[in-house]
């Protein structure tokens, strides 16, 4: 039997990363785990699924569209109904101001960890 808690509606992630590598693994990954998997290869596309989906959890890669890696976060964060959504934050450096909801995972990474960070915020919110 299956320990994890029945919850009322099915939780959705939505990875915003111009990697279709990296999109691909952790949809196989995520959906294997019973999630609802949204995904975008461009800020603007992330932005607008985010508002319109709500999703539970957002991965966003802040490394894109040659974008300032604050200023994705920020966009994410200053948009009316995401502020509270928690984020796991793509990067190669930490950058000061991220999200208090979300966490920094450092490029390059291990897709393992990535999953146990995104599951823990998942089961806390």
């Amino acid at each position: 039997m299956d320990p994890r808690p029945v919850s009322r509606h099915q939780q959705s992630v939505l990875i915003v990363d111009q990697s279709d590598d990296s999109r691909e693994v952790l949809r196989t990954v995520l959906q294997q785990r019973g999630l609802r998997i949204l995904e975008a290869s461009r800020t603007e596309q992330g932005l607008e699924m985010a508002r319109r989906h709500q999703p539970d959890l957002i991965v966003l890669d802040m490394e894109l569209d040659a974008h300032n890696p604050a200023t994705v976060s920020g966009e994410f964060a200053s948009h009316s109904g995401l502020g509270q959504t928690p984020m796991v934050l793509l990067g190669s450096a930490r950058r000061a101001g991220s999200p208090p909801s979300g966490e920094f995972v450092a490029k390059p990474y291990h897709y393992a960890p990535l999953i146990l960070k995104i599951e823990q915020l998942l089961n806390c919110s």
